[in-house]
């Protein structure tokens, strides 16, 4: 079944993932693709509509990116957003000047009424993040919003179905922003909102089926889950002709290998074999402290282990993993920025001994995997487990990987999730975590003088893991974690707090 689509080109603005997320929300599936996507291309995706990202860049600079003036022409609605909304314009002879008032966080708007602005109130707060602003709208358009400083917030062709916003409707600070998206899907686009989980579970099996056949397929199994719940579509599709390899790559958190055999071999009664390379992953990162190289070394180190348990299991032809949207847009989709390169996208190396690597989640963010996995029955504790990367402990340990920061680490992050369990506090954080700084300071401990790395405590909410806020754990919990941490672990004497949201920052600090 192929479903509706929405191509979303990314001119490089910090909320473009976002507005992906709020597209899918919306059940209308979207792919978030580079700009400089050509118009043969774009025609050949087949959009039932476009949508324009933000972007920091001014559209009149030489250097800016730009859009074929052919992708008007299409007949397909497009909704441009700030950047996007100021290239359109300009794109068609309209014209963008500096402001002289920049416009950054909640504005009051004014709506006017057209199938954009359905339902919205005539007045009402919205995101601003702009310093351009369009004076002159090109022919053909119409004002549809306009705030103190900006005299187009929105404007739009409805005869070409051709709309822009200055304003963020992605963004929660945005007043019913999701409104205005709702009305360009289903209003002006057609959408029917075909996409839901329940349909891609279904097509996925099936399709899953169809490409195996009587094929044997190994699943990298990780234990959180992304990979359980790809491991489940495959086993609905393919029964025992899939075996799942564990590796433990001596990277995991306290008592986490035993957890997952626990809860996958007995609890699920997956066919899971644990392969214990931990001794060969320690092996090859000695020495390494480049955060790009760790998760590369551990990319090819994960497909080597599982080219040898394939071998031991006989023929197989297809390795599954557990790889999702928000993998592959961070390690770079064309001409998109590399954030980081996930050790099961951009650490893979360049051959390995599979007829194929299969990626069933790929197309989906976090939530939608939770989501899949509810469709699937699988239990709570398994959907709902907070996400672990792939190269475990080593992201979180700055510089060289060693046994004794291992060992540190360890009893730090335990510390600090038992007592954020005990204060009821694990349901309302999406993530919590240690990590081992390359900074030193002295401490003074039973009277001697201690010289070691700090440890900082990362613990972020979040929906989908494209954006997160810092958590705001009351200061009696952080005190009675940093209390156990430097009275309990070896080589811990001082402990911050990170209060960085996603942007700027990410989640994991390497």
């Amino acid at each position: 079944m192929q479903h509706q689509r929405v191509l979303i080109l990314d001119f490089g603005g910090q909320y473009n993932q976002l507005i992906a997320r709020r597209v899918r929300e919306l059940n209308v599936f979207c792919d978030l693709l580079p700009s400089d996507m050509s118009l043969k291309k774009i025609k050949e995706y087949n959009p039932i509509g476009i949508i324009f990202t933000g972007g920091p860049n001014s559209v009149y600079d030489a250097d800016s990116p730009k859009i074929d003036r052919g992708v008007f022409e299409l007949g397909i609605p497009v909704l441009g957003i700030c950047y996007g909304c100021q290239l359109m314009a300009y794109t068609l002879g309209g014209e963008v000047q500096r402001a002289s008032t920049s416009e950054y966080g909640k504005a009051e708007v004014t709506y006017s009424s057209s199938r954009l602005t359905v339902d919205m109130p005539a007045n009402a707060v919205c995101w601003m993040s702009h310093t351009d602003r369009i004076t002159r709208l090109p022919e053909g358009f119409k004002m549809l919003a306009k705030s103190q400083n900006c005299p187009y917030a929105a404007f739009g062709d409805e005869e070409r179905k051709l709309y822009g916003v200055q304003f963020h409707p992605e963004v929660n600070h945005t007043f019913k922003g999701t409104v205005i998206l709702k009305n360009f899907l289903y209003n002006i686009c057609g959408a029917v909102g075909d996409w839901t989980m329940s349909n891609f579970v279904s097509n996925q099996i099936e399709a899953l089926k169809n490409k195996i056949g009587d094929k044997k397929v190994l699943c990298a199994m990780s234990g959180g889950v992304d990979s359980a719940v790809a491991a489940t579509l495959i086993h609905k599709a393919v029964g025992d002709q899939l075996t799942c390899v564990f590796v433990d790559h001596g990277l995991l958190r306290k008592y986490e290998a035993d957890e997952v055999m626990s809860v996958f071999k007995d609890g699920l009664g997956m066919n899971l074999i644990k392969a214990d390379d931990g001794a060969i992953f320690l092996e090859r990162l000695k020495g390494v402290s480049d955060p790009e190289t760790k998760r590369k070394i551990i990319g090819e180190q994960f497909i080597r282990s599982f080219e040898k348990q394939a071998k031991a299991i006989g023929k197989v032809d297809f390795l599954v993993q557990g790889t999702i949207y928000p993998d592959v847009i961070e390690s770079g989709k064309g001409k998109s920025a590399v954030i980081k390169s996930h050790h099961n996208v951009g650490g893979l190396p360049s051959v390995v001994d599979f007829k194929e690597i299969i990626e069933p989640l790929r197309d989906l963010f976090k939530d939608e995997v939770r989501k899949v996995g509810f469709e699937l029955g699988l239990p709570k504790n398994v959907v709902m487990r907070q996400p672990f990367p792939g190269p475990g402990l080593a992201i979180r340990i700055m510089g060289e990987v060693t046994e004794e920061k291992l060992e540190t680490l360890r009893d730090s992050d335990y510390i600090l999730r038992d007592e954020i369990a005990k204060a009821g506090l694990d349901d309302k954080i999406w993530q919590y975590f240690t990590v081992i700084t390359n900074s030193k300071t002295v401490g003074v401990q039973g009277d001697f003088r201690t010289y070691e790395n700090v440890i900082a405590i990362r613990a972020v909410t979040s929906v989908d893991a494209m954006t997160a806020d810092w958590a705001r754990i009351p200061y009696d919990v952080l005190e009675k974690i940093s209390t156990r941490i430097v009275n309990e672990v070896k080589h811990a004497n001082r402990i911050v707090y990170d209060i960085t949201s996603k942007p700027p920052a990410t989640i994991e600090w390497e």
